[in-house]
């Protein structure tokens, strides 16, 4: 979808008329008629005050050219996740779990490798080591999922795509010798006790009430929940 189309879609479901979506950023009813005829496009601020007064991201009003994943916990963004700043706009950086009201939340990390510190640590494998080899693992698992999702849909990378999941393969065989599964397949019931559901999927071919869709696996050490997956409901 065009920029002109997105900023019509938007003014149309708020119920604003073009003179009321101009007043508000700030711009004449004629500059919003241009945008959405697609003889212009907004600049740089005013597409900022766009994406304030429509709660989007400027990568949505631009078309979505790009997929935004969150910087600090690497989850795929979409505007119903992504985080705001202090003032009201979208932050198109973090996820809301990670930053907000421009301040950062995001623990579940640490959480995270504290929890598994815990069951890890022997006579043979220190504290420190075991920090240090979850804090570099759980990223490395995270990043290897969106190289699965998003590079699917690019045809050139076909060959490269099968490297990738044979190592994430491998990685994963080697950590759940050591007791580490990864949580969330799509089109399983969804179960409040190992998902957190972020939002509804109506297109997915599951059925209604399932996983639609994985947007970052979860994690379990033995029978102990580390971290729920984040998933998208299929809405019936």
């Amino acid at each position: 979808m065009e920029t002109k189309d997105v900023i019509l879609q938007l003014r149309t479901q708020k119920g604003l008329s073009q003179d009321e979506l101009a007043e508000r950023i700030l711009v004449t009813r004629q500059a919003v008629s241009r945008w959405e005829n697609g003889e212009t496009v907004p600049n740089t601020e005013t597409l900022k005050l766009l994406s304030k007064e429509f709660d989007v991201s400027i990568n949505t009003l631009l078309g979505a050219p790009r997929q935004l994943v969150c910087q600090c916990c690497g989850m795929p963004l979409e505007d119903a996740i992504i985080s705001h700043n202090k003032d009201g706009s979208p932050n198109e950086d973090y996820c809301k779990w990670c930053y907000a009201d421009g301040t950062y939340t995001y623990s579940s990390m640490d959480d995270l490798i504290d929890a598994c510190v815990r069951h890890m640590t022997n006579e043979h494998f220190t504290e420190e080591q075991a920090r240090a080899y979850m804090r570099d693992l759980l990223p490395t698992l995270d990043n290897l999922d969106l190289a699965l999702q998003y590079g699917s849909k690019d045809e050139a990378c076909k060959d490269m795509l099968q490297g990738v999941a044979m190592t994430r393969k491998l990685l994963l065989e080697a950590v759940a010798r050591h007791g580490l599964t990864p949580v969330g397949t799509a089109g399983e019931a969804f179960t409040p006790e190992l998902h957190e559901a972020v939002g509804f999927d109506a297109e997915a071919d599951v059925e209604a009430g399932a996983v639609a869709r994985v947007l970052q696996s979860g994690y379990k050490l033995g029978e102990r929940l580390l971290r729920p997956a984040k998933v998208m409901i299929k809405q019936g």
